[in-house]
């Protein structure tokens, strides 16, 4: 989070030359159509105001503050308080300060090999995910460890969740665009059916997505197998379906979202950076 304090001045000072027209809604990154209405309300309210987003859909403004500074950390601290994701500025009174090449390293600093191995096991940001064991679409066992190396893309969904289906078009859009990323892995994985039942949903869809199979115990008690043996119940990683948590090359998240992502196509710069800059 930005530092409590910090002046007006300084962020218009790293403001990029070119920045969007304040009042183009959609060229606020991430927002939903309820942030893109979050969004207009902060337009029309009097100054001083300060419009911040997270990754993944993340936001919240404040307006008619003492001052900038205090309107800009009350509104950091509304968006943190709902989002691991770090919160930024995105406008200021009556400019756009977004920065957007700090906003595409907002999942960083990534964790050495060795920082990796030290972390707890868990789902969020900075803990090592669970080593889920699973099947992919062809049969073969797969383990979550298998992926080491790559940045990977783990999402529960299911056939029967209508925010999983909305969702899952845009997410086909990101994949495709993806595709050819040799260190970018999609592992979605169904929940609560039978897997057959999932795949055959999405070839009706002509969605051609990497799905995996949690085997019986995901479809019918609720819990995934452990590479190690045991078994984690699908509460634990993923409160509500769908959900989604991006993976560095050593096994530690990154990007954890309870919910519907906003608008899939944009992670894609974020999931390149990753690619790039974490697994050293």
């Amino acid at each position: 989070m930005y530092p409590i304090g910090l002046a007006v001045a300084t962020l218009i000072a790293v403001t990029a030359s070119g920045a969007a027209n304040l009042h183009d809604v959609q060229a606020v990154p991430h927002l939903d159509e309820r942030g893109r209405a979050g969004y207009r309300d902060f337009l029309s309210a009097p100054s001083p105001r300060a419009f911040v987003i997270a990754p993944g859909g993340g936001w919240a403004w404040r307006a008619e503050m003492p001052t900038s500074d205090m309107a800009l950390e009350v509104a950091l601290q509304d968006c943190q308080r709902h989002t691991e994701q770090r919160c930024v500025p995105y406008a200021l009174d009556e400019a756009v300060v977004f920065d957007a090449r700090a906003w595409v390293r907002s999942w960083g600093p990534y964790a050495t090999r060795a920082e990796a191995a030290r972390a707890p096991v868990g789902v969020k940001r900075g803990q090592r995910f669970p080593d889920l064991s699973l099947t992919d679409s062809a049969g073969k066992p797969r383990k979550l460890s298998d992926y080491r190396g790559k940045v990977v893309v783990v999402h529960f969904w299911g056939s029967w969740c209508p925010h999983c289906i909305k969702e899952l078009p845009d997410m086909q859009r990101l994949y495709a665009g993806l595709r050819n990323a040799n260190d970018i892995r999609f592992v979605l994985i169904t929940v609560r059916e039978p897997f057959s039942l999932s795949r055959l949903w999405a070839r009706q869809q002509k969605l051609d997505l990497p799905l995996y199979d949690g085997g019986e115990s995901a479809e019918k008690e609720g819990s995934f197998r452990l590479s190690g043996g045991g078994s984690i119940p699908d509460r634990e990683l993923a409160r509500v379906f769908p959900s989604t948590h991006v993976l560095d090359k050593h096994g530690v998240v990154v990007f954890s979202q309870t919910g519907p992502v906003a608008r899939w196509s944009e992670l894609a710069l974020f999931l390149r950076d990753a690619a790039a800059r974490s697994g050293r």
